[in-house]
């Protein structure tokens, strides 16, 4: 049984399921998930707990074992299985099959798991979870979700963040949920049930959002400049070396300068987008940056970035975090005269 993480809570006061696998890299949600069906295994009677964590491997036989055995006390019991990795291995994936195969009675397993590709979804362990579980998947919250989680966690504590507010504060934790939780604390501590202004959160929320090489790219291909510098100040910020973003950089360049050059030659969009590995999230932003950027943009970009690496290595003067920030004009707006007038 697949379960949206908002459908836990009301699924768990129906009816506990045998078999519980909470999966994600969001580590906020992944927690609380796990801490909501704990609860509500020891209120249905589950009290004693045995906690698996898989490390090296060599603990699988723990979990037949458990599964074997009955308390002294003849207690319901919890495994807590934790598997960091998402890949149980070979002997873990006999484990789990051989688990679901026959669930013992008055027996909760709650997996929790790293991210699961979709190879480990067609596997044969995962589908002997999906017959018995409760699968339970978390993603990084964006956008309106984003803006829905942060006003929930706000009216727990009897505050209202106001809409600008919650824009502002969205801003500043964005994908770092645990930093977001925090800082609704704080804003809990400093005024208390209230209604919380955008000047309340600018003036006490610190600026958590965590940035990475593929964000950047994400914001280039849609042409947001303004939030293409941010997470070009923020990469810098956090020590990220400049030869790292200069590679994601050049990638993407050189990736639409492929697709573009094969579709003037007549190549089916769907099929350049398979062979480039541009997976479905990402087909709207690469179209949009096809439609966006000329050939001679792509090729300034790439003259760009040449420049860029000589200044990394030496060979020519210049700052290269200035340079990679022109490169960043240049790749949201598509005008290679938008550069001359910087």
């Amino acid at each position: 049984m697949r379960l949206k993480l908002d459908q836990l809570t009301a699924a768990l006061y129906k009816e506990l399921a045998p078999v519980y696998l909470v999966s994600g890299d969001e580590p906020l949600q992944l927690g609380e998930a796990a801490d909501d069906i704990r609860r509500a295994a020891r209120a249905a009677g589950y009290a004693t707990r045995e906690v698996i964590a898989i490390d090296t491997g060599n603990e699988w036989p723990q979990l037949t074992l458990e599964a074997e055995s009955l308390s002294i006390f003849s207690d319901k019991k919890l495994i807590d299985l934790r598997l960091p990795s998402g890949k149980p291995g070979l002997e873990g994936s006999k484990a789990l099959s051989s688990y679901c195969q026959h669930p013992p009675e008055d027996t909760v397993l709650l997996i929790t798991a790293g991210k699961l590709d979709s190879a480990a979804q067609k596997s044969q362990w995962f589908q002997a979870l999906d017959k018995v579980a409760a699968v339970v998947q978390v993603w990084p919250l964006q956008g309106p979700e984003l803006l829905h989680w942060l006003q929930r966690r706000a009216e727990r504590r009897g505050m209202h963040l106001e809409a600008d507010a919650l824009k502002s504060l969205a801003v500043r934790v964005e994908g770092n949920l645990l930093a977001a939780a925090q800082e609704i604390e704080k804003l809990y501590i400093l005024h208390g049930s209230n209604r919380i202004s955008k000047v309340m959160v600018e003036d006490d929320v610190a600026d958590s959002a965590r940035f990475d090489v593929f964000k950047l790219m994400d914001a280039l291909l849609a042409g947001k400049v303004n939030r293409a510098v941010k997470i070009l100040a923020g990469l810098k910020a956090e020590s990220v070396a400049a030869p790292v973003v200069l590679w994601a950089i050049s990638r993407e360049a050189r990736t639409l300068v492929n697709i573009k050059t094969e579709l003037k030659r007549g190549g089916n969009p769907e099929v350049l987008y398979k062979k480039y590995q541009i997976w479905d999230k990402r087909k709207q932003l690469v179209h949009e940056a096809l439609q966006r950027l000329k050939s001679k943009d792509l090729q300034g970009i790439l003259q760009a970035s040449a420049n860029v690496d000589c200044q990394i290595k030496g060979q020519i003067a210049g700052d290269e975090w200035e340079g990679l920030f022109r490169i960043c004009l240049l790749f949201s707006k598509g005008s290679i005269s938008h550069l001359a007038a910087y």
